[in-house]
């Protein structure tokens, strides 16, 4: 049986992944589909990835707004669970 006390993992309905660092992750190397492999979302990061190289990196402001879409809204993980807040 474990001690609740030194659990290491967050509560099942809520993700491992920060919606800070998604956000930041998504601002800043959004072209790339960073964020959104981080978030374990990788259909998304290569599509993201995809339309930043076809469109000569025009494509990449949709990364930019996701990322601050993430900050403001939050988002979920690849399993579906809310990201946490730090």
């Amino acid at each position: 049986m474990t001690n609740p006390q030194y659990q290491q993992y967050p509560p099942a309905g809520v993700s491992d992944k920060s919606k800070l660092v998604a956000g930041l992750l998504g601002i800043l190397l959004g072209g790339f589909g960073v964020g959104r492999f981080y978030m374990g979302d990788t259909k998304t990061g290569v599509l993201q990835l995809v339309v930043t190289i076809v469109t000569c990196g025009l494509g990449g402001i949709w990364g930019f707004i996701d990322g601050i879409l993430i900050l403001i809204n939050g988002g979920v993980d690849g399993q579906g669970r809310p990201l946490r807040d730090s």
